[in-house]
């Protein structure tokens, strides 16, 4: 038995995989992505609302938008383009931030 024959076809299902221009990314560049904080705060003390959310989507400039529940446990993964709205029992939001 040869085993250069082995050895080609070992390596073939590994060759298929390699990619000669990389991993295609599909995130958009950093500076379309941030979220601005302080243009959030203005809604602290009003209802969380579904609408609401759209518009702090809106002036924030964020991708996403996570609502954050009393007592809730929350991932510590930091997003760039997430705002994160946290309200109290009466669904009052009380904290606006980035991440």
């Amino acid at each position: 038995m040869d085993i250069r024959w082995i050895a080609a076809t070992l390596a073939l299902p590994l060759a298929a995989c390699a990619s000669a221009d990389g991993p295609a990314e599909s995130t958009p560049p950093p500076a379309a992505m941030t979220c601005n904080a302080d243009a959030g705060q203005g809604f602290v003390g009003q209802t969380a609302a579904p609408d609401l959310g759209a518009a702090v989507l809106k002036a924030t400039g964020a991708r996403t938008l996570r609502w954050g529940p009393p007592r809730s446990a929350m991932t510590m993964d930091y997003r760039q383009d997430r705002v994160n709205v946290m309200y109290d029992d009466a669904y009052k939001i009380t904290q606006v931030s980035c991440g």
